[in-house]
């Protein structure tokens, strides 16, 4: 892309930090990001909610936004909406499929609704219906805040006496805990760009953790973690997941961008529909930007792109 065809995006803010727990995972996208705007010749400015006024980003004459919050008031619709509100563009979904994506099970409601296969699941508000879960689902079984990412607050329960810890663990970061039972299989991921009438998706990952720990410190600060492109699936299992993933955007009504994470049942080969990150991350580590290398996109232009789709609820764009 060349720098001629980013001078109509005008000055752009790049929002990072924000007060969420994925705040310095959300700093490291960020300062990607901005740094890959401004190679391309973007005006891009980094800009901190949690330090300053969102008001300022009408005051100053910004003209879009790109969304590299993660969490809580960036990725709930929250940010969103204030943008609505100042008609200034902004990356990824708008207000309803954003509040949606963030609450796991929300996701799961609306999935299970339009027929798209997601794991059994329960929504707990104690250690003793924690404990009562467990005795429904079996195990092993997933505890986790419902409206947290990066694998926060996760644990694994294989035990009954585990039950209290790990509602505990959850209930710091949420008072929705969600209990979901787990699938044993190869686990995937896949990123899904454009509108939701007309999504793509990009090639799948395969993630390969020590144990199958795939959690936070694993996730962003070590190199253990494995990630296969091409994901090495049996015939038609990539196409048909990519399929199932774009359905998923769709019925959420997604735009912009997202990524879907999937499990495969070892022994029926299914797979299943964990959840939907509407902001996905863009460190070194991530990846979306991961996967759109393997599809010929690099760093500098998936931002480019990213931008370029930027708009409101209402339908305006910069």
């Amino acid at each position: 892309m060349s720098q001629n065809n980013t001078n109509n995006l005008g000055k752009v803010a790049v929002l990072m930090g924000g007060a969420s727990a994925e705040r310095e995972v959300s700093l490291m996208s960020g300062t990607g990001v901005l740094n890959a705007l401004r190679a391309k010749g973007v005006d891009a400015h980094a800009f901190d909610p949690s330090e300053r006024d969102l008001g300022e980003l009408k005051r100053e004459g910004f003209d879009r936004c790109f969304i590299a919050l993660h969490g809580r008031f960036g990725e709930d619709g929250t940010v969103q909406g204030a943008l609505e509100l100042m008609g200034i563009p902004y990356t990824g979904s708008g207000v309803m499929a954003s509040a949606i994506s963030m609450d796991k099970v929300m996701t799961k409601r609306i999935w299970r609704f339009e027929g798209l296969p997601t794991p059994a699941w329960v929504q707990v508000k104690s250690a003793e219906q924690t404990l009562q879960a467990f005795a429904e689902l079996g195990a092993p079984m997933i505890v986790k805040p419902a409206r947290e990412g990066s694998t926060i607050g996760l644990t694994k329960v294989v035990s009954a006496d585990q039950c209290a810890e790990a509602y505990r663990l959850a209930a710091q970061h949420d008072s929705h805990v969600l209990c979901e039972q787990f699938v044993a299989g190869d686990e995937v991921t896949c990123p899904v760009l454009g509108e939701a009438h007309d999504p793509r998706a990009l090639p799948l990952i395969r993630i390969v953790a020590p144990d199958g720990n795939y959690d936070f410190q694993n996730k962003y600060y070590t190199d253990v973690v494995k990630y296969l492109v091409p994901a090495g699936l049996p015939q038609g299992e990539e196409e048909a997941i990519q399929a199932l993933v774009c359905q998923a955007y769709q019925v959420l009504g997604c735009r912009g961008w997202a990524r879907a994470d999937v499990m495969i049942d070892a022994a029926t080969r299914k797979p299943y529909l964990l959840e939907i990150n509407t902001s996905p991350g863009m460190t070194g580590h991530s990846l979306v930007p991961m996967s759109a290398k393997a599809a010929g996109i690099s760093y500098e232009d998936l931002c480019v792109q990213l931008l370029q789709s930027a708009g409101t609820d209402s339908g305006a764009a910069a």
